[in-house]
């Protein structure tokens, strides 16, 4: 499992997570990440909100219940072997 490292815009403070899986969806990437490479802990689904013309690639958590709910479906889709409790 690959170790992704976030900076958040507004404290700056260094963010790292492990990557569990990719999609792509209307055209926008989504990444499922854990804060633990293995085991129960807590997961987040990034949304990609980078510009095309932009040499950085900027994420923003899902926080929108229905989207949430969805991505989450399509994850749990991709991965069988993964329970998602919300």
């Amino acid at each position: 499992m690959e170790k992704v490292i976030f900076q958040s815009p507004q404290s700056g403070e260094t963010l790292e997570f492990y990557a569990i899986e990719q999609t792509k969806i209307s055209g926008f990437n989504y990444l499922l990440v854990a804060e633990e490479e293995e085991g129960d802990c807590d997961a987040f689904i990034l949304k990609e909100l980078s510009q095309e013309n932009s040499d950085e690639i900027t994420y923003e958590v899902v926080e929108s219940e229905e989207e949430l709910e969805y991505i989450s479906r399509v994850f749990a889709e991709i991965l069988e072997d993964v329970d998602f409790t919300m």
